[in-house]
């Protein structure tokens, strides 16, 4: 399409011209029980906030509303499990039905507007249903993905200190099944805020043991509650109330709790579907994610339900389950229009099956649109997957912090021009700039760190929970006047964006922002090691990998591949599965400048195979040839 038949650009400069009016234009698309006094107001908060004074309800927004205009019998929710052999179907009215009880449950159990709920959950529906039903009562949900190991959790429960943890006895990969339970007892024993209660969802492949007093059997208590005729209202809140808390990686392994608010997450979520995406109420749309993650959240739950749309939620993987066709099957099946999943996922199913044999099989006569996010997508695999779809492939780039993009291709305003390695151009509502360390804004073409002049537009994270020094510290301090993405890259003499790598020790390992400074914590802490480095390493699959250089303790005398084996383990037993580190390598120095630093960005480029300078201020050279050495024998590299 001709960059002239698009929108965007008129819609931009609307933005840009009149943010306040622009907004308040698309909140007329929320419900709300008071409407907002100031669309934005630059006197509260950290930087300001959207729609205080406003007080609305987001289960309202997502369930009730369409169940009352007319869309009680479409489906909301269509669950998709593969790993189990399962499908359900609920509609408008059935999914506000399972809401409503569930929302009694946690009333009874004394959970209230403002107290926080950990979700430990599997892909299951039962996770959605406790999302909404705790939006309905004005709780605050913490969702935890199902695979981090205990202190991960416990580490969250210690932040936002809940009443309640709502938990699975299980969570299913492909060749395996993982019992939540225990890691949930390790964690509740690791931590020293302890919730009140437990509801565990048991589950036919695991049945959990559970503790008298503390746990209880969610089937029991729904089947209770229903017995008695039991359901709850919508609670009112105020639109800068917190909806949710997710939990994201911070570079000093302490995690940073990011808050969504109610009224701005509304707005700018359903602005989105339209506009971005390209869906309409009533049509089926697919996001391929965890609602651990922040594109689960936003995309899997909120943001259909609230268009009224009819969203897939899938417990499976791209191949495995059973094979490379999975993805054809789901949109195929389920009549998707659109789906957004990360590029790790075109990556596995090119693998197995380059040619796309799979693809054939599948009527896709309905699907439009295949959105891409969660680390840079490679040309090659946007390239594969344009040839064998027919039909645009559209990167987009965003964060757990901005809960929707940054940066894209608004296919509702009419398609841009591609742009392979870019996710387009800013979205209304982000002022997007390249600046200098000085935050002197660079020219067109120039590298430098992304940043977006404040204020941010509705849905991202007003502060850190109960952390607004830290909010301040961790994003606008830098670069004053900014928020900081912590990603680098340049604009391109035509308004698009290029984001080439994380500034500061978060890597991008299958979608999933991990710090490396967390996996050398937990190196560090092995009987062997003096010292270590982690850096994330090209992979073809996974985008990064973490590679661990290890140095041991002087007197040392074991096998070298047993401590390496051994960091192995320790990384995945404390950090999870999800961290994907398999690489330890034992080396006898660490490349450091003279005062000390450790030269990561020099052994990441030798790692990764790619040119590099000789750093001015290393201390010995000859180091660089011992780490190249070292990754050779790895078969990594150089």
């Amino acid at each position: 399409m001709d960059a002239r038949t698009s929108r965007y650009h008129e819609v931009y400069a609307r933005w840009l011209r009149d943010p306040q009016g622009f907004w308040g234009e698309a909140a007329a698309e929320i419900d709300w029980i008071e409407p907002a006094k100031t669309v934005f107001d630059a006197k509260d908060g950290v930087y300001g906030r959207w729609f205080s004074g406003a007080v609305c309800n987001t289960c309202y927004n997502a369930l009730d509303r369409h169940v009352l205009r007319g869309r009680a019998n479409q489906p909301a929710l269509i669950y998709d499990s593969p790993v189990t052999g399962t499908k359900r179907t609920f509609t408008y009215a059935e999914l506000l039905d399972e809401v409503k009880t569930l929302a009694a449950v946690l009333k009874d159990m004394g959970v209230a507007k403002g107290d926080r709920v950990i979700l430990y959950m599997p892909m299951v529906p039962e996770a959605v249903f406790a999302m909404l039903a705790c939006a309905r009562i004005g709780a605050i949900h913490s969702v935890v993905f199902g695979g981090f190991a205990p202190k991960e959790l416990a580490t969250r429960l210690e932040d936002c200190k809940p009443k309640l943890i709502l938990s699975a006895s299980c969570g299913i990969e492909v060749q395996r099944v993982i019992p939540y339970k225990p890691l949930l007892d390790a964690a509740i024993d690791l931590s020293s805020a302890k919730p009140e209660a437990v509801m565990i969802l048991q589950r036919p492949q695991v049945e959990a043991p559970l503790i008298a007093g503390r746990d209880h059997d969610w089937a029991a208590l729904i089947g209770a509650a229903r017995k008695a005729g039991k359901t709850a209202d919508c609670v009112p809140v105020l639109a800068t109330d917190p909806l949710y808390i997710l939990y994201t990686s911070g570079t000093t392994g302490r995690p940073k709790g990011v808050v969504r608010d109610n009224g701005g997450h509304m707005v700018a979520l359903k602005w989105s579907m339209k506009n971005i995406y390209d869906v309409d109420p009533g049509e089926s749309w697919w996001s391929a994610s965890d609602v651990g993650w922040v594109v689960g959240h936003s995309y899997i739950v909120y943001a259909p339900l609230f268009h009224g749309a009819t969203s897939v939620l899938y417990e499976g993987k791209p191949v495995g389950t059973p094979d490379a066709g999975a993805f054809w099957r789901v949109i195929s099946e389920h009549q998707c229009v659109a789906m957004f999943t990360a590029p790790t996922a075109f990556r596995a199913i090119k693998k197995e099956d380059p040619k796309g044999v799979f693809f054939e099989k599948y009527d896709l006569s309905k699907f439009r649109t295949l959105f891409l996010a969660g680390e840079r997508a490679d040309p090659d695999t946007i390239a594969w997957a344009e040839n064998l779809l027919n039909k645009p492939v559209i990167d987009h780039w965003w964060q757990t912090e901005t809960g929707w993009a940054i940066a894209g291709n608004p296919m509702g305003l009419g398609q841009l021009p591609v742009k392979h390695g870019s996710p387009t151009v800013p979205m209304p509502g982000y002022d997007l700039r390249v600046v200098d360390d000085g935050n002197k804004e660079l020219p067109r073409g120039t590298m430098g760190s992304l940043v977006v002049k404040l204020p941010l537009p509705p849905s991202c994270l007003p502060t850190l929970w109960q952390a607004d020094d830290r909010m301040h510290e961790s994003y606008l301090a830098e670069f004053p006047g900014y928020y900081k993405t912590a990603d680098a890259g340049f604009i391109d003499q035509d308004g698009y964006v290029f984001v080439m790598g994380r500034t500061d020790d978060i890597i991008n390992v299958a979608g999933h922002r991990l710090s490396t400074g967390g996996m050398e914590e937990v190196l560090s802490a092995h009987k062997d090691v003096a010292e270590c480095a982690v850096l994330g390493i090209k992979d073809q699959l996974k985008g990064e990998v973490p590679c661990g250089f290890i140095v041991l303790k002087a007197g040392v005398n074991r096998p070298v591949a047993e401590i390496e084996s051994e960091c192995v383990g320790l990384v995945r037993e404390k950090i999870g599965p999800v961290a994907a580190f398999k690489l330890a390598i034992v080396v006898a120095r660490l490349p450091k400048t003279r005062s000390g630093k450790i030269l990561r960005g020099t052994m990441k480029k030798l790692a990764d195979g790619e040119t590099f300078a000789m750093p001015a201020t290393i201390d010995d050279p000859a180091i660089l040839d011992e780490i190249g050495s070292a990754l050779k024998g790895k078969g990594v590299g150089v």
